[in-house]
């Protein structure tokens, strides 16, 4: 293990995920820092620049959410909840602080390994500061320059909002969007609660880019919280 390899900052309080992370993420090509508390962490996060954090809600003196919030403030880094609160509102709040991902405990090994690789590849993409005219996944092309997006060779024609909603998930793809951030984002701050404008759009959108709209290949739903687009 050298320094060239990812930094994972572990904000948790529970000595066996320390030690079951301590064990499998070194294993798998990444470095691991720990820390505590909401305080020690980040302490550390300002100290070392971690590439991805990992952050457990219940935490003894700060809560998550704080912790976030407070990250925000000054970091972009990629932050992945690890939470044994499994509520749709828990996740929200989460998201809505500030935070990346969310994974409800127990998880796999494999399945975090592949949340810090999406997070680590998002923040390649904003670090880029070459032009990205076109985005490229599985048979889908995106071409955000021409304003053009294509299944295969075959162009597909969008209606503006459809547009505006595709772009808007691939400029944060991988990362677990929250209804109220997409209507924002998409219709504007007086929107946030029509949720039924998102689903008939979602719908639309997966009508025409998806291979089978039943089982999404890009557009994945988060259930109760939000949408994803698949980066890989």
């Amino acid at each position: 293990m050298t320094d060239t390899e990812p930094l994972i900052l572990l904000i948790e309080d529970e000595p066996p995920v320390h030690k079951f992370l301590g064990a499998s993420l070194p294993a798998h090509g990444f470095r691991l820092l720990g820390a505590e508390t909401g305080k020690d962490g980040l302490a550390r996060a300002a100290d070392y620049n971690p590439d991805v954090v990992l952050l457990d809600l219940g935490l003894p003196d700060l809560d998550g959410l704080e912790v976030t919030r407070r990250l925000r403030e000054w970091s972009n880094v990629p932050i992945i909840v690890l939470s044994a609160r499994g509520q749709e509102k828990d996740k929200i709040a989460a998201l809505d602080a500030g935070a990346d991902d969310y994974l409800t405990k127990p998880f796999s090994t494999g399945e975090l390994l592949a949340r810090i690789r999406v997070a680590i590849r998002h923040t390649a993409r904003l670090a880029d500061n070459s032009p990205q005219p076109t985005f490229i996944v599985g048979d889908l092309r995106v071409d955000l320059a021409g304003r053009h997006v294509f299944v295969g060779d075959t162009e597909v024609h969008l209606t503006p909002i459809e547009y505006k909603l595709l772009t808007v998930l691939v400029r944060y793809a991988g990362k677990v969007l929250t209804h109220q951030a997409l209507l924002k984002e998409v219709w504007g701050p007086h929107h946030t609660q029509d949720t039924h404008y998102l689903r008939v759009h979602m719908a639309q959108l997966r009508r025409k880019i998806e291979p089978d709209p039943a089982q999404p290949r890009y557009l994945l739903t988060e259930t109760g919280i939000g949408y994803r687009f698949a980066d890989q």
